[in-house]
């Protein structure tokens, strides 16, 4: 006998499983240079746009601390679009991958506007895998350094999950 057709079942569940996970970590973003974490893949091609429309992707390292030379605990991967007449504000998703300790093989993802120019701002935490099944949070960033060619953004992050 065949059967086709679409099948859903939806199942009340209430649960109290919920926990709260504070991380804070260090991300390192290189703007050039032979070790760059940030590489810009696409840019309108209109000088009426201004410096900004562009696509760029990320692979940076994520610490314990601000220092460079502290311990890496995981990767941040993903896109950042200057989407306005300027480069102050940007939308961005990123996946924080952690490799270190229990939180190892797990992720936080991230995607929201982000005021870049603002020290202090906060981003949408919109999902995880691995030990963060379900996330939900926030992400409260602060920028501790900047210059031509590098930042470093403490992330203070509280994370809802299973």
């Amino acid at each position: 006998m065949a059967y086709g057709g679409y099948y859903s079942k939806t199942e009340s569940r209430v649960s109290n499983l919920r926990k709260a996970t504070n991380l804070r970590f260090f991300f390192h973003g290189i703007l050039g240079g032979e070790n760059t974490t940030a590489v810009t893949v696409a840019r309108a091609n209109s000088s009426l746009l201004g410096p900004s429309n562009s696509i760029v992707v990320d692979h940076a390292p994520l610490t314990v601390g601000p220092e460079p030379t502290s311990k890496t605990i995981g990767n941040a991967q993903g896109l950042e679009v200057f989407a306005g007449r300027d480069t102050t504000t940007v939308v961005v998703y990123l996946d924080f991958g952690f490799t270190e300790g229990e939180l190892n093989g797990s992720s936080i993802s991230v995607f929201s506007r982000n005021p870049a120019t603002e020290t202090e701002r906060e981003l949408a935490v919109i999902g995880g895998r691995g030990k963060f099944k379900l996330a939900e949070g926030y992400a409260l960033l602060k920028t501790t350094f900047i210059s031509n060619t590098s930042l470093v953004v403490e992330y203070n992050v509280t994370v809802i999950h299973y």
